[in-house]
């Protein structure tokens, strides 16, 4: 049985707004800076955020019983962040065919415009019992989101 889903948005030309991270005192490391696996968890939050701003949250594939796991992940770190700190995360889907996705993220201090860290994540799409799927086909409602997401974001 195929699941709908209302999408949210459907219009083009979306402004997205960018995602903010206030550091916690527990991101520390022994050396009084975030620690670099919070990047990572940041990362997942502001692709959380991006897919809300779609009008498709993950909750809502999930009930459609579409996963998304993560390929890949590389992060560069160019600056500190330090407790306190407030971090501006750019994210922007750069690629995306129905099958696999991948999302960049800019991290900037909020107060300064300091570069902090880039990064990238791959994703693919999968059902629940694990097995790859094709959004275009199986779901192109939501092939059509991501794919003008992505244009918008050229």
């Amino acid at each position: 049985m195929r699941n709908e889903i209302q999408v949210a948005g459907q219009q083009t030309g979306i402004k997205l707004r960018p995602y903010e991270h206030h550091a916690k005192y527990y991101e520390t490391d022994q050396m009084g800076i975030i620690h670099h696996s919070n990047y990572v968890k940041w990362m997942e939050e502001a692709r959380m955020d991006l897919m809300d701003q779609m009008g498709l949250s993950y909750k809502q594939m999930e009930e459609m019983e579409i996963i998304s796991p993560v390929l890949s992940i590389a992060v560069e770190y160019h600056s500190m962040v330090h407790f306190d700190d407030t971090v501006v995360i750019q994210t922007k889907l750069v690629k995306y065919n129905g099958i696999k996705m991948e999302v960049e993220y800019v991290m900037t201090d909020k107060e300064t415009g300091e570069l902090r860290t880039t990064a990238r994540s791959s994703h693919c799409f999968l059902n629940r019992s694990g097995k790859p799927i094709s959004l275009k086909r199986s779901y192109p409602e939501l092939d059509t989101k991501f794919f003008e997401m992505k244009e918008d974001m050229q």
